[in-house]
């Protein structure tokens, strides 16, 4: 298995800047969810025995829905951060899931939860196997 080349410095960096963006999805997940709860709650006592106008029901069902597709994708890059904090503690970070070469720098610092190189990442994007 390759070595991760990158040092110590850069890797505790890294670890931290993935610890507080964890944290900030954390918190807006919770900020969602409260949210929601609110609203619904909100909803079904203030509209007991009145009809809602039919545009301010779509206006509600889309805020609701677009909602829960930020909720659901920060879910998913909770999952790619957590990720990368094991893979911090395997000392594997920083390299590729797929080929296992080197990720660069400068990708890593960009996209802390990367697992993927560039070239493998474009043949995930394309559709396509690795070399």
């Amino acid at each position: 298995m390759p070595e991760n080349k990158l040092d110590q410095t850069k890797l505790e960096q890294i670890q931290k800047d993935l610890l507080n963006l964890k944290s900030n999805i954390l918190h807006d997940i919770k900020n969602m969810d409260a949210d929601n709860s609110a609203e619904g709650q909100g909803r079904s006592d203030s509209s007991v025995g009145h009809g809602m106008h039919i545009a301010d029901a779509a206006s509600e069902m889309y805020d609701r829905e677009f909602s829960l597709n930020l909720a659901s994708n920060d879910r998913e890059l909770l999952q790619k951060i957590e990720e990368s904090l094991k893979r911090i503690e395997g000392k594997i970070y920083g390299l590729c899931v797929r080929c296992k070469g080197p990720i660069p720098y400068a990708r890593l610092k960009a996209l802390p939860y990367a697992e993927n190189c560039v070239k493998c990442q474009e043949e995930l994007d394309n559709g396509r196997k690795p070399a």
